[in-house]
Parts: C-alpha cells; structure tokens; sequence
C-alpha cells in the first residue's frame, strides 16, 4: 500500500484501519473497464442538501380512536385521528379524518386541518373576551387571565392553546367529554374574538374619546355620591 494512504488513514478503537473523509472524497469507483463511477447514496451530500429552514406551522396528534363499521361481510376496522396545527401566534386549525392505517388517517387529518384554518384576534398574550361555546354537547368556557396566570386547561383546550401565541388564559369545560366536540367548541371560542375596538359602545370612537368618556363618568360618579 502507498505510504499516501497509510498517513490518510486512522485507527479505530477495534484496531482496524479506516480511510480519512478527506481522503474519501477524493477517490472515484471505477467499473471493469476503468470508467468512473459516480458515487450512490452519498450521505454527506443528502444531509448538506436536507432544507434546515424552521416549520411554519407545529402540528400535535390529540387522539387516535379504532372505529368499526358494519358491513355486508362483517366488521371493518379503521382509525380516526383528531390533530391541531397551528403557528403559535394566531393561526390554528383542526382536522378530523379516517383511514386504514394510523399513518394515513394522521395524514388525512393534517390536511385537513392546514385546510381549516382560521385566524383569530389576541389581547397580547390573552384572548380579547370571555366566551362560552357550545358545540353539540360540548361546552367550553374560557376566560382572559393577567400575565403570568399560564394555560389554565386541561387535555384538548390546552393542546389547541399550547400551538397558538396565548399565554394567559382560564378554561373550563362544562358538558361532553368528547374530544372532538370541545376541539370544536374550542376553535368556533377563537373565531368569535372581537378586539376591544369592535365592542358595542366602542365602535367608531378614538382612544382619546374614549379617555375622556371615561373620565367624565368617573367624574359623575363622584358628584353622585
């Protein structure tokens, strides 16, 4: 062997030889004729050309239920997956989907729930208002909480909030235990906040009007007592 190759190779802990990348990368295969080869499956460029680029949108499986359907020649057995996608500022969907395998049915889900996206209004890191939603016998409440409260929640509110950009927020669910009931509830809660702006009372005004309307009341107030 060449005293080129002896200095390019190192020494595993087995004892046995190995060639240097550098080295490796240098060296060309060559068939019975002596033509070059080009190299397959190369891992280092598959890696080099791997897209490194952050996901726009998080996704999270919340359930996966094996559902039956009766048929002419029995029982047939599928997968329903409930999944939420969002981008943790103020766009989140859901989607429902069935399939053969749990592969497929997560995939159909996925799609359908980028297809369903919504986005909503945010009070900073909190929703603009409270809001009770009920969607067939589940009803969901939620509350806006001052910072540093947290996700008050539990199960699938705290899954769906957990993909978007609140903070801060009080949740409780009063009726069905269903899951993709209160994901619904829960997304038709989201769609339904209004900023402060569009409230009754403070369409159209400025918030310099609005100061002084709230000063004159406060000013009321004490002449009245």
């Amino acid at each position: 062997m060449a005293n080129s190759d002896k200095t390019a190779q190192v020494v595993n802990k087995s004892g046995t030889l190995k060639m240097s990348d550098k080295v490796a990368a240098g060296k060309t295969q060559r068939d019975i004729s002596g033509k070059a080869m080009p190299r397959r499956n190369n891992r280092r460029d598959r890696n080099r050309n791997m897209d490194s680029t952050p996901k726009e949108f998080d996704t999270v499986t919340i359930n996966i239920d094996r559902v039956s359907r009766t048929v002419k020649g029995g029982r047939r057995m599928r997968f329903k997956a409930l999944v939420v996608m969002g981008n943790h500022k103020n766009k989140v969907g859901v989607g429902v989907a069935k399939g053969g395998d749990v592969t497929s049915a997560v995939q159909k889900a996925t799609a359908k729930a980028k297809k369903n996206m919504i986005e909503f209004n945010m009070d900073g890191e909190t929703i603009c208002h409270e809001v009770e939603t009920r969607s067939t016998g589940a009803d969901v409440l939620m509350k806006p909480a001052a910072p540093g409260t947290g996700i008050i929640a539990g199960g699938v509110v705290r899954s769906i909030i957990g993909l978007t950009g609140i903070k801060n927020l009080i949740s409780k669910s009063l009726g069905s235990t269903n899951k993709v009931n209160i994901a619904y509830a829960v997304i038709d809660g989201l769609r339904e906040q209004l900023p402060r702006d569009e409230w009754i009372g403070n369409q159209g005004k400025k918030p310099a009007e609005k100061k002084a309307v709230k000063k004159a009341t406060k000013s009321a107030t004490k002449e009245d007592k």
